[in-house]
Order: C-alpha cells, then structure tokens, then sequence
C-alpha cells in the first residue's frame, strides 16, 4: 500500500475509557508517521447507567492523545441517528482508501454495519475488521443481545476485504466461528502499552503506598468474573505461611462483577491482613505507582484473546504469572518472564507464583514496540489494496 493512502481507524473514545481506546490512540498516532489517518470514535457506547464504570464515564482520566495531525470525529451514538448523518459527512469528506474497524464488543454492531455501508456508498474503499474479542460470554448469556449480535454480527463480517487478529489462537477461533476463510486473516501482534514512562523506584514507590512487605504480587485491571481473582485469593491461601507473612497481595482495580464473592473470599482468608484490595479504576498518573512496586504481576483469566495489563506488565520488565488460555499463549511466549498456569486452578497459580518469588527481577520487554507492530501491518494492508 502507497504512504499516500488515507486510512480510517475506528474505535471506542475516551469517554468510555478502556484499553481499546488506549490501542486506538497508539496505533492511530503510529499509523500518522506513514500515512494520512484519520480517526472515528464512537462516543455513546449503550446507557451510561447501565454501564459498570459509570463513574468515570466522560472524565479525562488520561493524558494520552491524538496527534495534532490526526483528523478525529467524537462521535458517534448508539442511539442517535443525527450522529450517524454526521459520521457518513466526515467518511465521505475524509475519503479514507481502507476503513479498519476494531471490534471488541457486540453492543454497537449496527453501528459498525452502518459504517459498512457509508464505505461502499462513498467510494467503495476497502474495509477491515480487527477482533481483540471473539464472544464475550456475559453479552452471549444475555438472550435479546446473543441474538442481535447473531444477526448484525453475520452482516458486518460477510465480504469484508480483510481480517485481523492477535494470535494464531484467535485465528483459528474467528475461522471456526464466523467461517472465515483462513486465509483472509492476518496476525499483528498488540504493541507494548508503554506510554507510561520509565519506572520509578521500587522502594519510593512502596512506601508511597504504605507497603512493608518484602514481596508484592499485583494483580490489575478491571475485575470481571473471568479475569480469576477468586482463584487467585485461594491461591494465596496455599502459600506457606513464612513465605506468606512477607507478601501483600494488592488487588487494584474496579469490581464490574463478583463483588460480594471477592470480598467475602478476602475476608474468610486466613492471609486477609496480607492482603489489599483498591476497587477504583485507576488513572494513567498512578499506573507507574503500582507496576513499579509490584514483583510479579498474576493474571488468573479463565479466558480472554488479549490483555492489556500483560502489556503492561512486559513494559515494566514484570514477571508475570498467566493462565494458559487463548491468546495469551502466543503473546507471552517471547518473554522471558511468563510463568504459565492452569486456568482456574488454585494449586497451580500458587506454583506460579513461587517460581516468581524464586526468580524474582527484571526481564527485557520483548522487541514488540508500535514501530514492529506497524511493519507487520503494511504487510496486510498491501495485500488487501
């Protein structure tokens, strides 16, 4: 694909913080140093009220931005159809050669279908659709949402111009689910959520957070029944307890489901007074804070395709202790610091959590900066010209 091409990416805004936004702005910024990019941002996802996270809904709880040169719409409305004449304006006043729609949820799938449609009425430019999830299991357990993803969902993936995912995990599953032929989807690796800055000391960090214990596990990120903190509680409990006493589990992060069972499972611990639980989503600034003092970071998913916080984590040179599940297995697999367990299995996220102890330091980030990640990507976006 020529350098003079124009391409559109779409995603959440910040309104609706979450790491998709993040990703959004990355690769947005990334893209704007070989290409014109410009960006389309859905700005009302679904109800505020309904969302678990309404507390930050609109606040600007993060410096990173679009660059200057980046041409941005925010945004477009789930339920208002004023905001959707207005995106077909900006498509059609923009022209972008290739549209890449990211997809982590199937709440605004007519949305995205609708962009669909703006693309080929403009200037029939090609369109792309990026999977960071493939079925989110509470949006499937819900009856009238299963079946409205079923049906939008089949409109937008039919005769896209092309695919992607993060791992060859997540292929396979895209291919089985959505019979999409395989070799219309590409793998780019998610890039190192970095943008954070240098870490700070571990020992200024610790006593910022009134932490005396000489060995922190971290876990972080939004708590959600498949993200295993339950598992993770348990886990703590097995530790021998002279190992125990010189550990605090810090548990940091806004509870969107499980509430009264991780409180209760904290309580009924026999480590309880070892253990700190911050239910807050946390703001850009105190990130650095929490990954500088911790030791190792554990994420206990039963499932997922991507995390974030593993990103993280690899950026701050963490030992991180993960489930074996999804794309989780690929994009750990080059960093030395991955102690793999077995999803939902409380011995085993132990095991992995001593080895850490054992091995305790810094591990050099894998070579997977926004730069590499955008090598991979013209690669695809040539081959869908």
């Amino acid at each position: 694909m020529s350098s003079q091409s124009k391409i559109c990416i779409v995603g959440p805004s910040k309104r609706f913080i979450s790491g998709l936004s993040y990703y959004t702005i990355e690769l947005a910024n990334e893209m704007s140093e070989s290409y014109e990019v410009c960006v389309l941002c859905f700005r009302q996802l679904l109800p505020t009220f309904l969302f678990p996270g309404k507390k930050h809904v609109g606040k600007n709880i993060s410096k990173l931005d679009f660059k200057e040169n980046i041409n941005v719409f925010d945004g477009m409305d789930y339920n208002n159809p004023l905001t959707w004449i207005n995106a077909y304006s900006f498509l059609k006043r923009e022209k972008p050669d290739i549209i890449i729609l990211q997809w982590w949820t199937s709440s605004i799938a007519h949305l995205h279908l609708l962009l669909k449609l703006f693309s080929k009425k403009i200037n029939g430019n090609k369109v792309i659709i990026e999977f960071h999830e493939v079925v989110d299991p509470f949006e499937e357990s819900i009856l009238p949402i299963r079946l409205y993803s079923k049906f939008m969902g089949s409109l937008l993936r039919n005769n896209l111009d092309g695919y992607i995912t993060h791992s060859k995990t997540d292929k396979q599953l895209v291919s089985e689910r959505y019979g999409i032929d395989r070799d219309k989807i590409h793998i780019v690796p998610h890039g190192l959520y970095d943008q954070y800055g240098e870490p700070i000391d571990s020992s200024e960090a610790r006593e910022t957070l009134q932490i005396k214990e000489e060995f922190i596990i971290l876990s972080f990120g939004l708590i959600r029944k498949y993200k295993g903190i339950p598992d993770l509680i348990k886990a703590f409990n097995l530790i021998p307890e002279e190992i125990a006493d010189k550990c605090r589990l810090l548990i940091v992060g806004e509870i969107w489901e499980e509430r009264n069972l991780i409180y209760e499972t904290i309580k009924t611990s026999k480590y309880a007074n070892h253990i700190t639980l911050v239910d807050e989503y946390v703001p850009d600034e105190m990130i650095p804070l929490y990954f500088s003092a911790a030791d190792v970071v554990v994420l206990p998913y039963t499932r997922a395709s991507q995390s974030g916080i593993a990103h993280i984590a690899m950026s701050f040179g963490k030992p991180v202790v993960v489930s074996q599940v999804g794309g989780l297995v690929d994009s750990m697999k080059d960093y030395t610091g991955t102690y793999y367990t077995k999803p939902g299995d409380s011995g085993s996220i132990k095991n992995g959590i001593l080895q850490s102890i054992e091995n305790k330091g810094y591990h050099k980030p894998p070579e997977r900066s926004w730069g590499d990640v955008l090598k991979i990507y013209e690669n695809v976006l040539s081959k869908v010209e």
